[in-house]
């Protein structure tokens, strides 16, 4: 499961991604419409500043903008920075793998083979998505026809 912070700063990187080339988005603007606390919203920032992902301007008409283009930023790669991981359990885990405590064996767990299936589809698709991609916010349920 996708933690608060991880959520909010997807929401704010789409909302920069939405305005991109139309110059800085007040921290205020971002906060007000992706429904953020401020306070919150200003450490994500610093963080997605910090990894490049994002451009600070200081003063009146400062503000936020993406330091990337929409299309250089994979989704995959923003949760991997608020994260560190895709994966749901630690033992699936690429970058902090760890045994699961009271758990088999790791050759014998085939939840384990489970998990490493599904943390490397999710990243395979994740890294197909950019923010530049235009995403519905219902997507059609893959059954149906």
């Amino acid at each position: 499961m996708l933690s608060q912070k991880t959520r909010y700063t997807i929401r704010a990187l789409q909302h920069l991604a939405d305005h991109y080339l139309k110059g800085p988005v007040r921290l205020d603007d971002i906060a007000e419409s992706q429904n953020i606390p401020r306070k919150f919203l200003t450490v994500i920032l610093s963080e997605m500043a910090r990894e490049g992902v994002v451009m600070s301007q200081r003063g009146r008409s400062g503000g936020y903008e993406l330091a990337l283009p929409p299309v250089d930023i994979r989704y995959g790669d923003i949760i991997r920075l608020c994260r560190g991981s895709l994966a749901l359990v630690p033992c699936a885990s690429r970058n902090a793998h760890e045994t699961c405590a009271n758990c088999l064996p790791e050759v014998e767990c085939r939840l384990r083979g489970l998990m490493l299936t599904l943390r490397d589809e999710t990243a395979a698709m994740l890294d197909r998505l950019t923010l530049a991609d235009k995403i519905a916010t219902e997507p059609p349920f893959v059954g149906e026809p």
